[in-house]
């Protein structure tokens, strides 16, 4: 969850773009500022390594050792960008034993024997805990995998670990701090270390583009999936709500919770998605596709996508701060190039207007989907009422930096039958009727906007800086997908660019990002630089 709504139940806009602010490390990291070299996978795709591990020069047992000791060497040493919050102890066992059935002839697809990450607040049924952050869930081991996870294991992948996140995905304070965790402790942006990952898939984003894995799978309520993906330099998918079953993820919200894919290319997030996706009993919502057939995502993606396509970009975001104005204005001119055109429309209006309306149909499915959560988990608390008086009882550890004012706020709501509740979903489902009207009005194929300004300074006082973008956010609403592409970048910081389309038209969306990667290639490894000046 990206909390840049809400502030005494408003829209929280912040005063600027904070590109260039100098900020002080709070630890030294161990490296000195410069490329990072001399890693064997590095920038590697899933077809790379399948095409090696196919050949022999690995096997998925040294792949997942090698990613390990680079989880050791940068994320855990130096430069410490700390994204990754558990190992999994079977890693090397599931490898091996992917290994053994490609010697036997078994190829279960393009995910056999590949490395992946996902965030922590996604069950596994294993040695590895699912806390959300939290040091409230510590010893949480579930009983039984999620659905996505067993659609991972299925496809043949190697569960890495689980990444570190926003506590709570980002829905405890106003004032939190993006990527920090009482369990985790704080993720840092690989491109500048004391700058902001975002969150709050903070720690699958920061993975995959420092190289620790080759795809990683996070979570969105509202920007947590398409906000890491821009200032980490790297593509995320938030899918349809529906596509991919949330049975077995920490919920913030049943009306807009997805999963999804971050990679450094659009392919392999393409290619993690149609393993994701399913139709499971256990989440009511994926029933609307079924009978429907699986789509591989990755099968037709075009170069030549963009050709004849009509893409309406919000015209508030033409002139907004120069720089990113700059970076905006070379983006649709590479799409005009490969045939697209382009048309301004205005569709962030409607999202700022029901700003407070979200907020609280947040806080009433936070509450009663956590509570349905909990009293199943194997966790001490039992409830949200628990968490915060944990969170109370051990303030020092858990509270140091924020408090829990948006826990407070979810439980003094009530059942999901109130008027104040019925009323501001209906508002709330009202976005999708809106992108609807404006994508038939102007015949577009797909919305863009920047998914974000650069990143911001790490500040454990005040808390988060937003920046005043934010562009998927009427997607996110809608329960729509968005696809956020690198862009370009400011000062060094990364800056991405969202496609949005209407309900389950991933493919679509997907082939126009892909087009637009492929004339942009604006992807770039991070530098890990402790500061900007």
């Amino acid at each position: 969850m990206e909390r840049r709504h809400f502030i005494n139940n408003t829209l929280l806009i912040a005063a600027g773009s904070f590109i260039g602010t100098a900020c002080r490390m709070n630890s030294s990291p161990t490296n000195t500022d410069g490329p990072d070299a001399g890693f064997e996978l590095d920038e590697l795709t899933i077809e790379d390594i399948q095409k090696k591990l196919k050949e022999g020069f690995y096997s998925s047992a040294r792949l997942t050792d090698l990613y390990l000791q680079r989880i050791n060497n940068i994320d855990k040493k130096g430069p410490a960008i700390n994204s990754v919050i558990e190992i999994n102890p079977d890693a090397i066992a599931i490898a091996k034993a992917m290994d053994d059935e490609r010697r036997k002839g078994k190829y279960r697809g393009p995910l056999h024997g590949i490395p992946v990450l996902i965030k922590d607040n996604i069950d596994t049924a294993d040695k590895m805990m699912t806390t959300a952050g939290s040091l409230a869930l510590n010893g949480n081991v579930a009983t039984n995998d999620a659905f996505l996870v067993r659609q991972l294991r299925n496809a043949g992948a190697v569960l890495l670990g689980k990444t570190n996140l926003s506590e709570w995905a980002n829905f405890r304070s106003s004032r939190s701090v993006s990527g920090w965790s009482s369990r985790g402790g704080q993720t840092r942006n690989p491109y500048v270390l004391d700058r902001s990952p975002c969150g709050s898939s903070s720690g699958s984003a920061v993975a995959v583009a420092a190289n620790l894995c080759v795809v990683a799978v996070g979570t969105e309520t509202d920007g947590s999936i398409a906000c890491p993906a821009s200032m980490n330099g790297i593509v995320g998918i938030k899918p349809t709500v529906g596509l991919v079953s949330r049975s077995g993820i920490i919920p913030i919200s049943k009306t807009q919770d997805t999963a999804g894919p971050f990679a450094r290319t659009v392919r392999d997030a393409a290619v993690l998605l149609s393993v994701l996706a399913g139709v499971d009993g256990n989440d009511i919502i994926t029933l609307e596709k079924k009978g429907k057939e699986k789509v591989d995502y990755a099968a037709s993606l075009n170069p030549d996508a963009l050709r004849g396509k009509r893409i309406g970009i919000e015209k508030t975001f033409l002139k907004k701060h120069e720089a990113i104005d700059l970076q905006l204005s070379g983006a649709l001119e590479q799409l005009r190039s490969k045939g697209a055109t382009i048309i301004e429309v205005e569709f962030m209006k409607s999202q700022n207007e029901i700003g407070s309306d979200e907020f609280k149909v947040l806080l009433y499915e936070f509450k009663d989907g956590l509570d349905k959560y909990l009293s199943a988990a194997n966790a001490s608390v039992k409830s949200l009422q628990d968490v915060i008086r944990f969170n109370k009882q051990n303030e020092a550890k858990v509270m140091p930096y924020f408090k829990q004012e948006i826990m407070d706020s979810a439980q003094r709501k009530e059942g999901l039958q109130t008027k104040e509740y019925t009323d501001a979903l209906r508002k709330t489902l009202n976005m999708r009727n809106v992108l609807d009207r404006i994508m038939e009005g102007h015949k577009l194929d797909a919305l863009c906007a920047p998914a974000t300004g650069a990143s911001w300074c790490i500040d454990f006082i005040n808390g988060d800086a937003w920046t005043g973008y934010g562009g998927y956010g009427p997607a996110a609403v809608a329960g729509y997908p968005s696809v956020t592409v690198p862009m370009g970048n400011v000062n060094g910081m990364p800056l991405g660019l969202s496609f949005m389309g209407k309900a389950y038209d991933e493919a679509g969306i997907i082939g126009i990002a892909y087009a637009y990667e492929q004339v942009s290639k604006n992807r770039r490894k991070p530098m890990f630089k402790k500061t900007l000046v």
